[in-house]
């Protein structure tokens, strides 16, 4: 499987690996259903555009951007898209774990392994991706009760400023509330992401239903009553449904949808 030891020997912290690592082919199965809002498209292409005119920018002394915190609702894609831009820019994605970097009963580590995961990324270029970035970012305002915490997004600091340009450093968060502002200051590139509204829902569920044999009409109203729902909910009861299609032998109706959307019970539906 090609997600792991294909690059430079992942740094270890409690006996496990502190990374995942995916190669571009990998990438690019993950994000294969991604859908983004036309904003955070144009964002994506502009950001590609700059990186692939980074002698013309040195030339005029403007940096190039390479760091991006996207925060939103989960389930919105926020993931996916760093599997895609690692995709499109032909690069590995390093795909951090954060309960190995954690370590709140010794002084220090949690410091020490955030510093050896980007001494990582510095080592070759790649796409280095912090999920639930909170945990290692939060204000230190409101950290006094563990002083591990607030050293540690001291060390993140010093990390990012010294984070070269080789690499891309993105970050994802559901809570961009809490994220201390100096962290907030050094990402170049921001992206706000949403719940898909009924036309990306109803997109959304045509790719996932792909060649299988179903009904239009059923789409659009699934796709009304999905309202609420972020794509993972809306992709697990997709496939729940296919799945009691595939059982009964049956082409996909509307009520395998609302057969498994009642088993999933997304968040939405009983709001």
């Amino acid at each position: 499987m090609s997600k792991s030891n294909a690059g430079p020997r992942l740094p270890r912290a409690k006996g496990i690996d502190m990374a995942t690592y995916y190669s571009p082919r990998d990438c690019a199965k993950r994000a294969r259903h991604l859908i983004l809002s036309e904003f955070n498209q144009k964002i994506v292409d502009e950001f590609v555009s700059i990186l692939g005119m980074r002698e013309e920018f040195e030339k005029f002394h403007v940096p190039i951007p390479n760091k991006v915190v996207m925060y939103g609702p989960p389930g919105t894609g926020k993931t996916l898209t760093a599997f895609y831009l690692a995709n499109v820019l032909e690069l590995p994605l390093v795909l951090v774990r954060l309960d190995a970097i954690i370590h709140n009963s010794h002084l220090g580590e949690t410091g020490s392994n955030i510093r050896k995961i980007f001494d990582y990324a510095g080592m070759f270029p790649c796409v280095l991706f912090l999920d639930e970035f909170d945990a290692i970012a939060r204000t230190r305002d409101n950290n006094d009760e563990v002083k591990e915490m607030a050293r540690a997004v001291n060390t993140l600091l010093q990390c990012l400023d010294d984070f070269g340009d080789k690499s891309i450093m993105m970050a994802a968060t559901n809570l961009e509330k809490d994220l201390d502002q100096a962290v907030w200051r050094r990402f170049d590139t921001k992206m706000t992401y949403s719940l898909p509204d009924k036309g990306k829902r109803q997109q959304y569920i045509q790719i996932l239903i792909g060649e299988f044999q179903c009904d239009e009409a059923a789409i659009t109203e699934v796709s009304e009553q999905l309202e609420g729902c972020s794509f993972a909910d809306i992709e697990q009861i997709i496939l729940k449904a296919k799945r009691k299609a595939i059982i009964e032998r049956q082409p996909l109706q509307r009520r395998h949808i609302q057969e498994s959307c009642d088993e999933y019970k997304p968040a939405a539906a009983s709001s």
